[in-house]
């Protein structure tokens, strides 16, 4: 039987992150989204988004999730695909940014908060009109409720490191060579504990690699889910 594919957004992200990429032809797709404010109980929605194992897909928050979930179950992801993505601790000045971030949505100002989230998007935080305009079109359709439980859930993360050099599944890092939010470096670290990883930097990319390089998304899962099938 095919691997369903469980796919996981970045925050103020919506399954129409993925929409320009190609994914393997033949096996279910499945989006899970990320409406609740712990990353353990986000982990739980992806793990019940399916029985059985699956291949797993996240981006930035979603792959935050997707480690947990790693974590928790590792004999059901059968292959793990991340992108833009941070698997250490979270850090004093990034708790503060999310309470601020906090105020501004409990406030009513989802707008403003969508504004200063706008430009770590994009390659070198230079977005075109068009391109800032989608991004602002996905984030009013996630909305402030959501974008609260995600700032809420991104505090109870956990350094990931320990679960990836346990894994035993094949796996794909993809980098972004302008993400300003999330560096290559942050992925050659997570490329070097997954014991069975494949990573590739696309230079050209940013953030939202799945719109900024769809091309290379689905390359690389098309290659990773023949390679968790085999396995």
């Amino acid at each position: 039987m095919p691997l369903p594919l469980v796919v996981a957004p970045g925050m103020l992200c919506d399954a129409s992150l993925w929409s320009d990429v190609t994914f393997p032809e033949g096996h279910d797709v499945h989006h899970v989204a990320l409406t609740r404010p712990d990353i353990g109980a986000l982990a739980d929605d992806v793990l019940s988004a399916v029985d059985g194992p699956f291949v797993l897909v996240g981006l930035s928050l979603g792959a935050i999730v997707g480690f947990e979930a790693l974590r928790r179950a590792p004999e059901r992801v059968a292959g793990l695909c991340v992108m833009a993505t941070n698997a250490g601790a979270p850090r004093p000045e990034q708790r503060a940014a999310w309470r601020e971030l906090d105020d501004l949505v409990t406030a009513g100002r989802f707008a403003e908060v969508v504004e200063r989230t706008l430009p770590d998007m994009f390659p070198d935080r230079r977005p075109t009109a068009a391109d800032a305009e989608r991004y602002r079109r996905m984030a009013r359709a996630v909305g402030p409720d959501a974008a609260r439980a995600q700032l809420a859930a991104q505090p109870t993360r956990e350094d990931a490191f320990t679960a990836l050099r346990s894994a035993r599944c094949p796996s794909v890092v993809l980098a972004g060579g302008r993400d300003t939010l999330c560096p290559p470096a942050f992925h050659h670290a997570i490329a070097e504990a997954l014991p069975h990883s494949r990573m590739r930097e696309l230079p050209d990319a940013g953030h939202l690699v799945p719109w900024q390089r769809p091309d290379a998304v689905g390359a690389a899962l098309q290659d990773l889910v023949a390679a968790a099938v085999a396995a």
